[in-house]
């Protein structure tokens, strides 16, 4: 049913008259590779997987012009897994994103299911751009309600004032009785100075249930960047704080322990990496530190390098691997933009084409 609401809403916007001063564009990214994966307790394997340097994906964007400078906009992105064709992000049709909102001089206000403010900060500051084997996520955690996103979402983002940027997020946990269980709140600056950027990302997430106060997750990240030349350095350093703060990305005790990991619930990360474009190459590294600072003390860090080539502005090719060390019964896993990953060393190498 969800492919089928999917297409018909595709052919409906690409068979509607054009309005004025109103654009309607069907676009997308279709990604996938092979995969071998060792350290896990089941052993090695090989794998093809969608997605893994970008989420392969199917969205409608459009805007229309209004008076005074102001405009509407909308966004509608469906992800899908081009391995076995099944849908992404549990099964919901437009599960990446989707919003509508109104643009005006002053700033943008969007509704609906959208990246958070701290989710983004890692975009920025990661030389893999949270894909491929070098994925960030892997020990940085991410926020939101579905690992990277909040639903129901209300996004406020101003206007860039003397190279500095703000915005504010808010979702509603939505129980009826409690106007605190389930509470979603996020911002970031970020400031633009030349070849220099910096951003400060937030996510608070309540915990609460109607029937039962817990605690709250707390996710800060400072990231900058800085361009060289062809060569941009990369520097990020996060705080998590709470339960649910830092939860690993495969929770099923991939390494056999006899004692499960523990997920932190008082951490701080530490990225370091670069990248540089030379012609149609681009190399990515990056070295990340997790520092549990519960008493479990369950550190790791990662090391991953690769390389993309263009061959075209459309289409590119990859490699990369990417390396876990885990320390004191540390369960981490190295992923990639679409999947959790199962063991702690991975070669991976894939095409992606933009449409």
């Amino acid at each position: 049913m969800a492919r089928g609401f999917l297409l018909a809403t595709v052919l409906a916007c690409a068979a509607a008259p054009a309005l004025a001063q109103s654009s309607v564009t069907i676009y997308g990214l279709i990604d996938v590779g092979l995969v071998r994966e060792h350290g896990a307790a089941a052993g090695p394997v090989t794998k093809v997987s969608s997605g893994m340097s970008n989420g392969s994906r199917l969205g409608i964007k459009g805007q229309e012009a209004l008076a005074d400078g102001w405009a509407a906009l909308f966004l509608l992105e469906n992800g899908f897994q081009l391995d076995d064709g099944s849908v992404g992000q549990g099964g919901v049709t437009f599960g990446r994103q989707a919003y509508v909102g109104v643009r005006s001089p002053m700033g943008t206000l969007t509704a609906g299911r959208q990246y958070t403010s701290h989710f983004d900060t890692m975009v920025m500051v990661d030389p893999f751009q949270t894909g491929t084997v070098g994925d960030a996520k892997n020990l940085i955690p991410s926020s939101g309600d579905a690992n990277t996103r909040m639903s129901n979402s209300l996004r406020l983002t101003s206007a860039v004032w003397h190279g500095l940027t703000g915005e504010v997020m808010y979702a509603p946990g939505e129980i009826a009785g409690s106007d605190r269980a389930g509470r979603q709140l996020g911002g970031a600056l970020t400031y633009l100075a030349g070849p220099l950027v910096l951003r400060l990302g937030y996510h608070y997430r309540n915990n609460d249930t109607l029937t039962r106060r817990t605690s709250s997750a707390r996710n800060l990240l400072l990231g900058a960047t800085y361009q060289f030349a062809s060569v941009k350095a990369h520097l990020a350093y996060g705080i998590d704080k709470g339960v649910n703060s830092a939860i690993l990305r495969n929770g099923s005790n991939p390494y056999g322990y006899a004692i499960a990991p523990t997920p932190s619930s008082d951490s701080t990360d530490l990225l370091v990496g670069l990248s540089a474009v030379r012609g149609a190459h681009t190399l990515m590294a990056s070295y990340i530190c997790k520092n549990d600072r519960t008493a479990f003390n369950q550190d790791a860090t990662q090391v991953a390098i690769g390389h993309r080539y263009a061959l075209s502005r459309r289409t590119d090719t990859y490699i990369a691997v990417s390396h876990i060390s885990n320390q004191r019964g540390a369960g981490y896993t190295v992923g990639h933009a679409s999947e959790i990953g199962s063991a702690s060393q991975v070669y991976s190498a894939g095409v992606r084409h933009l449409f």
